[in-house]
């Protein structure tokens, strides 16, 4: 694969990965709310012993456990978004240490792995 198809992908990448991330903190802030909600709806069941009170509760805890799997499908997507940024970085360094290329044109234009930020952001 070529240098700039590689950094390309990174690219988009690390585009996906930012949104994802943000995607992530709003399921975190939804599965809390859903599961105080399902909680909620649990003791008032547990107090009115009402039909209505039940599902009430049911429909609550369903909401909880259907919003705790989409935050988890959105932890596999990241994870395995970072799986492929690796081996994606892994190329670009294959590439730069591969003895075809001419020692200055394996060092332009890459950012040395120690400056790239760490914080997540990219």
């Amino acid at each position: 694969m070529s240098r700039s198809l590689i950094e390309r992908r990174l690219t988009d990448v690390a585009e996906r990965l930012k949104q994802l991330r943000v995607d992530l903190g709003v399921a975190d802030e939804q599965v809390l709310h859903f599961a105080e909600e399902a909680e909620d709806a649990r003791l008032r069941s547990l107090v009115s012993e009402t039909p209505l009170a039940d599902r009430e509760h049911r429909d609550a805890a369903r909401h909880a456990a259907v919003s705790s799997r989409s935050r988890e499908d959105l932890a596999v997507e990241i994870a395995r978004l970072e799986s492929v940024q690796d081996d994606l970085l892994d190329q670009l360094l294959e590439l730069r240490a591969s003895p075809s290329l001419p020692t200055d044109a394996a060092s332009d234009d890459v950012a040395p792995i120690e400056s790239l930020p760490t914080d997540g952001s990219c």
